[in-house]
């Protein structure tokens, strides 16, 4: 069997180790000239490091990556809520780790380079379009000013070009552009001096206004970290058209950015210094789409955002794309019929990633502070007068469970 690949993202890359591991021949075309580190900070959960795990990269991920420990939920004006342990701390058989997105696809990127060969990724191919029959897959290729480049032959096609894939636009020509919740959000990362543990994420304030703040990476100076923050305002009305197309590397104005920083309060570090202290960061309207009623047609399917693009709550994206990776590698494997194979794959990741999509829309876990600031806007002095522990765990844990995030889940003996 042979499976051609579209986009070198996170999704794209890790399917590409899944089917070497499993004997299946793969090629990975990527639309961009060159794989650079775009992107600021990441988080991937115990689930999704399991499968990484799985694939021998768990010192290289680990090398470039910090541990997470712990997890604070804040009032947008500072009082804490809940303090989650991440990880290994959590009891899970795994760490949590938060990366540089460029560091986390650089390391898979020589995965694939080192196990499939130089040339297994093909950069500057953009898909111009495809057809199947029943003997396997055509893509068609042009490079960036349009000239032909030549065709890919396959048994399958597996289309992981992101939230404006190519691929779904023409198996679902209607749908149009992305589905945008009002929310536009600013992101960067500098060096920073470490706070808290050295390894403590932060999310202070709910939907219509909130700040993340982790640490991705060691600094360059003793006590210091690479740290990630993102600010997230609602400055439109859920279901307006995006403002402008999502692109990870949209750098933003600083004077767009300055008139929230002061709309919270974080007693732990200067968040307002760290922001205004970073040389250059990017804006990006808050997305998705809609679940799709099926992936797959025949011997084409749709991976990651292409498949199921979410809010960025819960630290999901990466992982559930990561998922589909495990899904699909065991599928192909396991089932001489392609079709066949990629039905079972999309029975089994659908129901799963279009329920996380749905969960995300409200809140995702952070609904707990969204809830807590409906109930007190003003902040509080006493949690407990404002909501019982058991609801805020509830909304945690049953997020964590339809993710397939919990321990036991990821725990369990494979």
């Amino acid at each position: 069997m042979r499976v051609v690949i579209i986009g070198a993202g996170i999704g794209g890359l890790t399917t590409a180790l899944r089917l070497h591991r499993a004997g299946v021949e793969c090629t990975v075309h990527e639309q961009s000239t060159q794989i650079s580190a775009l992107g600021v900070g990441i988080n991937v959960l115990p689930h999704a490091v399991r499968d990484l795990a799985e694939l021998g990269l768990l010192e290289r991920l680990d090398a470039a990556a910090v541990r997470t420990k712990e997890l604070l939920y804040l009032h947008r004006l500072g009082p804490q809520i809940m303090v989650k342990p991440c990880g290994l701390d959590a009891g899970f058989a795994l760490p949590q780790l938060s990366f540089h997105r460029g560091r986390l696809q650089a390391v898979l990127l020589a995965a694939v380079r080192e196990r499939l060969g130089p040339d297994a990724v093909r950069t500057g191919h953009r898909l111009v379009g495809f057809d199947q029959d029943a003997d396997g897959v055509r893509a068609r290729f042009a490079d960036r000013h349009g000239e032909p480049l030549g065709e890919a032959r396959g048994d399958v096609l597996v289309a992981a070009d992101g939230i404006h894939s190519t691929v779904r636009a023409t198996l679902f020509p209607d749908e149009g552009a992305p589905r945008w919740n009002g929310v536009m959000m600013w992101r960067g990362a500098t060096d920073w001096p470490e706070y808290l543990t050295g390894r403590s994420m932060i999310i202070a304030g709910g939907t219509a206004a909130k700040l993340v703040i982790y640490p991705i990476g060691e600094g360059r100076e003793p006590g210091t970290k690479l740290t990630n923050w993102a600010v997230c305002i609602l400055t439109g009305t859920p279901g307006d058209p995006p403002p402008e197309r999502q692109d990870w590397s949209r750098r933003a104005e600083a004077a767009d950015v300055e008139p929230h920083i002061d709309r919270f309060r974080v007693p732990h570090l200067d968040h307002a210094a760290l922001v205004r202290a970073t040389p250059e960061f990017f804006e990006f309207p808050m997305c998705d789409r809609d679940p799709l009623p099926h992936w797959t047609r025949g011997r084409v399917t749709l991976l990651g955002d292409a498949a199921h693009p979410m809010y960025p709550m819960g630290s999901n994206g990466a992982g559930q794309a990561i998922l589909d990776a495990t899904s699909i590698g065991r599928h192909l494997a396991a089932h001489a019929d392609p079709a066949a194979a990629l039905q079972a794959y999309e029975d089994e990741r659908l129901p799963a990633t279009s329920e996380v999509v749905l969960r995300n829309r409200i809140g995702g876990p952070e609904g707990v502070i969204d809830e807590v600031e409906r109930r007190a806007p003003d902040g509080f002095d006493r949690l407990e007068d404002v909501i019982d522990a058991a609801e805020l765990d509830a909304v945690v844990s049953g997020y964590a469970r339809a993710a397939g995030a919990d321990r036991s889940q990821v725990n369990r003996t494979p």
